[in-house]
């Protein structure tokens, strides 16, 4: 029986088969399936249990990373929350805040079956252009019916602070890039400038995805276009939607287009929709104004190397062991340049 670091399963069964009231999980197998600077995922299976039968468990990285119930805590009620929506998103079974368990708070929820495409679309699926088109058109339209959830009747009016979100979200990566400079860059100062002085008007308050992109969805692998679950809602909260469709638009690269933020290309493939037609399907679903779209793509651009450059600072003060940040320093110069494009015209 495997004991991955962070979740004993002699202490893990016994838990589950309390909680759920269900025997079966008393022995279980449990295999780390996603390990990295965020979150821990693992799948949890009975001993002899059916292929339909296991469960993921998410649970803070261990270590230095301070676990607080609060993450674990507003990842499981985001979900719960979207469950009777149109959101596809798995079914929560049980939140644990009582660190003595497993040492921090974790949550358990069902395993959806589905299709995870990070660098590559498998073969034999979604070989034709028709049915890469579905696929992207299927992501705008979960990300408009999120931004279209009445998040007060759902239960989740307090779940962030909308007034000014985005005033502050510029303040907040401004903040983090001057605390984390990895040399000096004047042209990323400039970028954090302009965004600050340019902030639009928010049209609409909804719950924001936080990192909304083709690899943090699961999609139907019987039915291309049809997406079973959105995944790493660890960034959620209450804010402008049309941050979601900015930070979308820098992991959507286009055909001919060179990768500037380390993205997949998989949307540059023959049939996905381009950025514009992504963004006129999103407003056609939505009804919300894109003409200051160019901001948020901005905005994005500027967050992203705002993120890079604190994966840089931090690998130098070596304190990203384990993890291969060659070539991240790279990156910071094309995505600023991105982003002062799309301020300058409108470039999206």
């Amino acid at each position: 029986m495997s004991t991955p670091v962070g979740a004993d399963p002699a202490v893990v069964g016994p838990y589950l088969a309390s909680v759920l009231g269900d025997d079966r999980w008393r022995s279980v197998r449990i295999d780390l399936i996603a390990a990295g600077m965020s979150n821990l995922t693992y799948v949890v299976t009975p001993d002899g249990g059916a292929a339909g039968e296991p469960v993921i468990l998410r649970r803070p990285p261990t270590g230095a990373v301070l676990a607080t119930a609060h993450d674990m805590a507003r990842e499981h009620r985001v979900i719960t929350a979207l469950g009777p929506t149109p959101v596809p998103v798995p079914r929560t079974l049980h939140l644990c805040t009582d660190t003595e368990v497993l040492g921090a708070p974790f949550y358990v929820m069902e395993r959806v079956v589905g299709l995870h495409v990070v660098d590559e679309i498998p073969a034999g699926y979604a070989d034709e252009p028709e049915q890469r088109r579905r696929i992207g058109e299927g992501l705008v339209d979960v990300l408009a019916d999120l931004h279209s959830v009445d998040y007060q009747a759902v239960g989740l009016g307090d779940f962030g602070r909308p007034e000014g979100f985005l005033a502050r979200q510029v303040r907040r990566w401004t903040m983090q890039w001057e605390a984390t400079r990895d040399q000096d860059r004047p042209d990323l100062d400039a970028l954090a400038a302009r965004l600050a002085e340019t902030v639009p008007t928010t049209q609409r308050d909804g719950v924001v995805h936080g990192d909304f992109r083709l690899d943090n969805c699961l999609l139907d692998p019987d039915r291309p276009g049809g997406i079973r679950a959105v995944l790493d809602w660890e960034m959620s909260t209450l804010g402008d939607p049309l941050a979601d469709v900015g930070m979308l638009f820098v992991y959507w690269p286009q055909a001919g287009e060179e990768s500037v933020a380390g993205q997949s290309s998989v949307t540059a493939l023959p049939g996905f929709p381009t950025r514009a037609q992504v963004a006129e399907r999103y407003a056609s679903r939505t009804g919300l104004d894109l003409a200051d779209l160019n901001w948020y793509v901005g905005f994005a651009y500027f967050k992203f190397a705002a993120i890079v450059a604190g994966i840089v600072a931090r690998s130098k003060a070596g304190a990203m062991a384990g993890k291969d940040t060659s070539g991240y320093a790279e990156r910071i110069g094309p995505c600023v340049e991105r982003g002062r494009a799309a301020l300058d015209d409108g470039a999206i």
